[in-house]
């Protein structure tokens, strides 16, 4: 199993990223998967989730502003962050779990992890 995220980078507080996640080595439509993100020092903390059967979850923090998206023909989970806020500053990690995950946005739920890409958000 290997997830590669892309994406991220520097942002001024109210502008817009899209990252994504591309999945290999697994049944990638079947998974369970979900999006990290952690700041040193602090606990890895869920953001969104979306089930094989496409059912999503979100942080309060982040509901109406991140949208997550999966393109399993692609192998491919998105996560599109608009209004964004110098607290979403954080390295980002995409998950992934055969399933079923019962609690979506718990790290212990998830089995295979990314190495992470950085997200700066500055005022």
């Amino acid at each position: 199993v290997q997830m590669v995220e892309s994406g991220g980078g520097s942002v001024q507080a109210g502008g817009s990223l899209r990252l994504s996640c591309e999945g290999s080595g697994f049944t990638f439509s079947t998974y369970d998967m979900a999006w990290f993100r952690q700041v040193p020092g602090q606990v890895r903390e869920g953001v969104a989730a979306i089930g094989s059967d496409g059912k999503t979850t979100y942080a309060n923090s982040v509901k109406g502003r991140f949208t997550i998206s999966r393109d399993n023909a692609k192998e491919m989970l998105s996560l599109d962050m608009n209004s964004l806020k110098v607290a979403d500053t954080g390295m980002y990690y995409c998950a992934s779990y055969p399933g079923p995950v019962i609690n979506h946005l718990a790290t212990w739920e998830y089995r295979y992890w990314g190495q992470g890409t950085q997200v700066t958000v500055s005022s």
